[in-house]
């Protein structure tokens, strides 16, 4: 157990069953605060879990830590919540029994935390079909909202539950959670109309304030100012950095779709609860004759539309009462405290009623219609014990439950463990503890216990007072050992208790409650008569006609609580239990904080010394023969490796090989019980030792079996692959030369009749040759026009040859006309022309075929004169030619007008003025000099220039 942790895990003792000094508080204190120092907040009493509230996130409750609990036994990892669910649920498989979960602590320890993280696990981890994935969701998704309506912010604590819950997980016979049903115990309901400073109302009111759409809270008529309302006010701590109200109420939203609430519940519901909001804010005032009275009817008038009631009714019933003679009724007014009074109670009331409803509400969605046989696994998660400055009615029910539960504690924990002690004929001293008992005998015990003295005070004739109850009490109990009154104290006593308070010694410490109220009748007739009258559905099912009818007084509250303890006690003690113990580090709700005044208190009210103690009385750890034989027989010769004699024996020779001491163990009937821890450790190191030796030696002798028959195997196969493989490979080889023979067969008689008429004897022959010429022709075919090569065909090919040659040609002759462009055409066409007019006709026509023309050889200028001559230049780029050419034309117009036509070129003319450049030969330039004169004339100028004159125009030089 302990060789297998690290070294983090070994921080003090992971099992407060294993410190030696188990006696002392201060060794238990410092183990816890080593451990809570690194973290690690689990540690176990043998196999109840003490946890503390770290007020961090530790990433200790991730999918994979979920895995890694899942169906491991419980003391192989170290402590945590998941190994205690999954403890239970294992053995609620395998034995097929129920279970519960008790979580207990003061407020803020974290109890509904542990609670959230026992159902995500089962959620997580058991098997799950898409049919019940909706039971599933129902029974997550109920947690946010009983969180909503029955949590709130107190001074310890900002999500403090308010109310007692046990939940009963319900599986089939797969272990698949196919359903669940959830008890409510005692909401505080006083909190709806009263919270201390630094308290808040019940998380819903806040939450529907800053979450809820507009036109809801305008349908309600409500403001997101929630310093508006009394009921949400009087703390002063409407608003909470810690608490993100927006984003629960999408929470709770999201969790009433899923939980099936309908429009129409959510519209009564949320009418409810806005209605407690405008009853808070009802004023009443004195009039004339003393009695109270309402100014303003406003908050009436919305209580009445929400409620679905009359609203002078409604005013009436909240400024009067009834008293009922034997013969007629009389309604009279009220004073300002008592209207205040029956304002509370009908908000408390209804708040109270509607709060059972919702829970009544989601065990109708929670409900499995199968009626098989199923197992259960239960949580409890109940109030801790509480002591205020001021402690009312509602915490001294709350501090009765946690004597109940520690009562319960010690029958099924400290009774029982020394019972099987007895069981087992174990010689032993027996360890003395309180049984509280005594305390719970005073609070419950009939006819003599307070809950009954409260229940004759309250029907007894005549006016019932506080005082009256408190003189009850110390006449009926004033002499028991765990009670006190200021009257009954001594002088240093008398300081601290007032004189409306009485005091209880409980097993947690001692308690003063105020017995204010404690006698006081909870609804008046009257309203209760518009609670029955409402057309809202929910307060037709929470407030029946039929309780205005019945003239039996109804139970008190305290003997409903009773009562409804004392069932959850006899569903508790018919399962299994399993413990979950935990505590507050500090006050102010600090991260790694640890206050060992505070803490002391809790181990001490928890009772987990006296737990320890007697788990130690004695022995640390006992085990069944069967079971330890079976862990440690590899440690001794004679029981390794199968033990054939009774387990008890072979235990009893086990144990003599080991060594123990007499003084270090006994033997029992059915089980081998060890006293010190230490001797657990060694024998858990020894075994941890032979286990690595044994497993060393079964891997080598496993390992080596393995390869032999690995190698056996691969040789076996070897030889049988390759027996196969060779006759493939001869069976093939001979098919090959089978073939290659006939095909050269088929070969060589095709060639002897090639030049046969096609036959059987030739086809394959002449075909071959065929598809050989055709696939050799494609590396051969001409490219161009030009190339004239062709491949020789053979001689049966020939004519075939002669035709795919002529498709050639004539497929590339295709190619290179679609190739020519328009130009290239043109120029081609001069070709053909040319050839019409030289060809054999003209010598040096042959050679001029390759040249082709080009478009710019010729050019023709003209001066812009009267005059007769133009130039036809000739291209420079054949060395050969003699020059430009200058011509004298009586028609100049018409002549260059048809050399253009005839290229079909505007640009061949290029019409000069004063004077043009001439090529005379290659390389030599002359220029002609064009102007105008009496007479026309052509010469050469001093400079040698021909110069050309142009006869005037008369007409123009007038």
């Amino acid at each position: 157990m302990e060789g297998a942790l690290t070294a983090r895990d070994k921080v003090g003792v992971q099992d407060f069953v294993l410190l030696d000094a188990y006696t002392s508080e201060s060794a238990f204190l410092d183990n816890l605060r080593k451990r809570f120092s690194e973290n690690l907040i689990y540690t176990y009493i043998g196999t109840l879990l003490v946890s503390v509230n770290p007020y961090q996130e530790l990433g200790i409750y991730t999918l994979s830590q979920m895995e890694l609990y899942q169906g491991v036994n419980f003391f192989e990892l170290p402590p945590h919540v998941y190994a205690i669910a999954d403890n239970a649920y294992r053995m609620m498989c395998s034995e097929l029994n129920n279970h519960f979960i008790l979580i207990s602590g003061e407020s803020g320890a974290g109890k509904t935390e542990a609670s959230k993280k026992i159902l995500q696990y089962f959620a997580v981890t058991c098997p799950m079909t898409e049919s019940l994935q909706v039971a599933r969701d129902r029974l997550l998704f109920s947690n946010p909202v009983l969180e909503a309506f029955g949590n709130a912010k107190t001074l310890r604590n900002d999500n403090s539950s308010r109310f007692g819950k046990y939940m009963d997980i319900q599986f089939d016979f797969k272990g698949i959670p196919v359903g669940g049903h959830i008890i409510s115990y005692l909401i505080e309901k006083s909190r709806v109309v009263y919270q201390n400073q630094g308290e808040r109302n019940f998380h819903i009111f806040y939450q529907l304030l800053e979450g809820g759409e507009e036109e809801l809270l305008a349908y309600l008529g409500l403001e997101r100012d929630p310093q508006l309302y009394k009921y949400l006010s009087q703390g002063r701590c409407a608003k909470e950095s810690s608490v993100n109200d927006k984003n629960d109420w999408k929470t709770v939203s999201n969790a009433f779709s899923v939980i099936d609430f309908t429009e129409d519940d959510l519209e009564n519901l949320f009418g409810i609860i806005a209605s407690v909001l405008h009853l808070g804010n009802i004023c009443f005032e004195e009039n004339q004759q003393g009695c109270a009275s309402v100014p303003d009817t406003h908050e009436i008038k919305w209580i009445a539309k929400l409620l679905g009631v009359d609203p002078w009714v409604l005013l009436e019933a909240l400024t009067h009462r009834k008293i009922e003679a034997k013969t007629e009724e009389v309604i009279c007014p009220l004073t300002l405290d008592l209207s205040a009074y029956a304002r509370d109670a009908m908000a408390k009331a209804v708040y109270g009623r509607t709060f059972t409803w919702l829970v009544n509400k989601i065990n109708s969605s929670l409900v499995n219609k199968d009626f098989t046989g199923k197992t259960v696994i239960g949580l409890l998660d109940i109030y801790g014990f509480e002591v205020f400055d001021k402690n009312g009615f509602e915490q001294f029910c709350i501090n009765y439950c946690n004597e109940k539960l520690q009562q319960l504690l010690i029958e099924r924990t400290l009774k029982a463990e020394q019972a099987e002690y007895e069981m087992e004929g174990i010689e032993w001293e027996p360890i003395q503890y309180f049984n509280n008992k005594i305390i719970c005998d005073l609070v419950e015990e009939r006819h003599k216990g307070i809950i009954s003295i409260l229940d004759e005070e309250c029907v007894r004739p005549g006016p019932a007072t506080d005082l009256s109850f408190l003189e009850r009490l110390e006449e009926k109990v004033g002499k028991h050992a765990h009670f006190e009154t200021r009257k009954l104290a001594g002088p240093k006593g008398r300081k601290k208790i007032g004189w409306m308070e009485f005091r209880l010694f409980h097993y947690a410490g001692e308690v003063t409650y105020c017995t204010r109220g404690e006698s006081s009748v909870v609804v008046t007739s009257l309203c209760l008569q518009v609670l029955c009258s409402s057309k809202n559905r929910i307060l037709k099912e929470c407030f029946l006609v039929a309780e205005l009818e019945n003239r039996r007084r109804a139970p008190t509250v305290g003997t409903q609580f009773k009562n409804s303890l004392s069932s959850l006690l006899e569903i508790l003690i018919s399962k299994e239990p399993s413990y979950i113990r935990c505590i507050k580090p500090n006050e102010r709700k600090e991260p790694s904080k640890f206050d060992d005044f505070l803490i002391r208190h809790q181990v001490k009210y928890l009772g987990l010394m006296e737990h320890l103690r007697v788990r130690r009385a004695g022995f640390a750890y006992r085990r069944k023969y069967e079971h330890f034989l079976q862990r440690y027989k590899s440690l001794c010769p004679d029981t390794w490796p199968h033990w054939h004699g009774p387990p008890e024996e072979g235990v009893e020779r086990l144990i003599k090989y080991i060594g123990y001491k007499p003084e270090e163990y006994k033997l029992g009937r059915t089980k081998i019980f060890i006293r010190f821890p230490r001797t657990l450790f060694a024998t858990e190191d020894a075994f941890e030792f032979s286990k690595h030796q044994l497993v060393a030696r079964i891997q080598a002798t496993y390992k080596c079996c393995l390869e032999r028959r690995a190698y056996m195997r691969k040789r076996q196969a070897a030889i049988t692959l390759e027996a196969h493989w060779r006759g493939a490979l001869a069976r093939t080889e001979a098919k090959r030369r089978k073939w290659a023979v006939q095909t050269v067969r088929k070969f060589i008689k095709g060639f002897i009749n090639r030049n046969r008429p096609l036959c059987p004897d030739n086809e394959e022959f002449i075909v071959f040759v065929r598809k050989n010429y055709i696939l050799n022709l494609r590396y051969h075919v001409p490219k161009n026009v030009l190339d004239k090569s062709w491949l020789r065909p053979p001689g049966i090919l020939g004519t075939a040859s002669d035709l795919l040659r002529k498709m050639c040609t004539r497929n590339l002759v295709r190619q290179y006309c679609r190739g020519i462009t328009a130009e290239r055409r043109a120029l081609m066409q001069e070709k053909v022309v040319t050839s019409e007019i030289f060809r054999g006709k003209k010598e040096g026509y042959a050679e001029s075929l390759n040249q082709p023309f080009a478009n710019s050889r010729i050019g023709v200028s003209t001066s812009s004169l009267s005059d007769g001559i133009l130039v036809i230049h000739v291209s420079q780029a054949d060395i050969k030619q003699k020059g430009d050419v200058i011509l004298q034309c009586e028609h100049v117009f018409e002549a260059v007008t048809k050399l253009a036509m005839l290229v079909k070129k505007d640009s061949l003319v290029n019409v000069v003025q004063g004077s043009l450049q001439f090529c005379i030969s290659p390389g030599k330039e002359g220029t002609i000099v064009f102007d105008t004169g009496p007479e026309e004339q052509i010469y050469k100028d001093k400079n040698g220039r021909l110069t050309v004159v142009s006869g005037w125009v008369w007409g123009r030089e007038a």
